[in-house]
């Protein structure tokens, strides 16, 4: 099976790319599902039902989350509407789940949405949640797993993969919006320490410039905002699975003025 992930949506600049290269992406390259992360997708802050039904209709089959997943009240009931996940390592009694089987090219998929420690909100702790859940797909005979990880520390993300390479299929982090240059496969397993955002690229982090140069410079904290006018990139990694296995791999960074950049994963004998 082939399968994509786009990591954070920034806002309406992140849903425009998607409108603009998903589906002939997916056509180009014969994706048979495609998981993308919603959780900064209105606005920068949470998802709402308009911008979910929006991405779903761009071609995404199923929706990560992270932090920002309850910043929109309406998530709760998209949980019974829509295929979309919160990190699975939130306490038990929240809404929702973290961890969904899907029928893809023959095969099950596992697509598993974990979130990090540092700088973040209070959950049960990732690693133990992270391997109980692989432990379970396993028992249950899926063996195709793919991990949105989501977390600000690059040594958590990295550890998750130690402690999981050779288990499951796939482990892309996510949150922090910049794209890290260290996609590779090892024992089967591909690893990118974080996807980059899908948005807006000439400022911070998708947001306007002006708030977060202000906190840098005098401390003071301001509501991010996203500007109406800015230069966009579609971020996207194709990987193949068969048997629980990534075969292959490699990363589309495409941007609004028609460049397109090919990263292949490398193998790591």
């Amino acid at each position: 099976m082939r399968v994509a992930f786009i990591g954070d949506i920034v806002g309406s600049p992140g849903r425009e790319m998607l409108k603009s290269y998903l589906l002939k992406t997916k056509e180009e390259y014969k994706i048979d599902f495609v998981i993308a992360n919603y959780e900064n997708a209105s606005h920068g802050f949470g998802l709402t039902t308009k911008n979910a039904n929006e991405i779903v209709s761009y071609g995404v089959d199923c929706m990560s989350g992270g932090n920002h997943t309850w910043d929109k009240k309406e998530i709760e009931a998209l949980f019974d509407t829509h295929e979309i996940l919160r990190p699975h390592n939130y306490p038990d009694e929240v809404k929702g789940t973290g961890c969904k089987v899907y029928d893809v090219a023959g095969e099950k998929l596992a697509v598993l949405n974990l979130m990090g420690h540092y700088a973040m909100p209070y959950t049960d702790n990732a690693f133990k949640k992270a391997k109980e859940s692989v432990e379970k797909l396993h028992l249950d005979g899926v063996k195709n797993i793919f991990i949105d990880f989501h977390a600000e520390a690059t040594s958590e993300k990295r550890a998750m993969m130690m402690l999981l390479q050779g288990s499951v299929s796939a482990i892309i982090g996510t949150h922090t919006h910049v794209g890290t240059d260290d996609f590779q496969i090892a024992d089967s397993t591909a690893y990118l320490t974080d996807m980059g955002l899908t948005g807006c690229r000439d400022n911070v982090i998708g947001m306007d410039k002006k708030v977060p140069l202000k906190q840098f410079l005098t401390g003071l904290r301001g509501h991010f905002d996203i500007s109406k006018k800015c230069k966009k990139i579609f971020q996207i990694a194709i990987m193949d699975f068969n048997e629980g296995r990534c075969n292959s791999a490699f990363k589309l960074k495409i941007f609004d003025d028609g460049r397109v950049f090919k990263t292949q994963a490398w193998i790591e004998e």
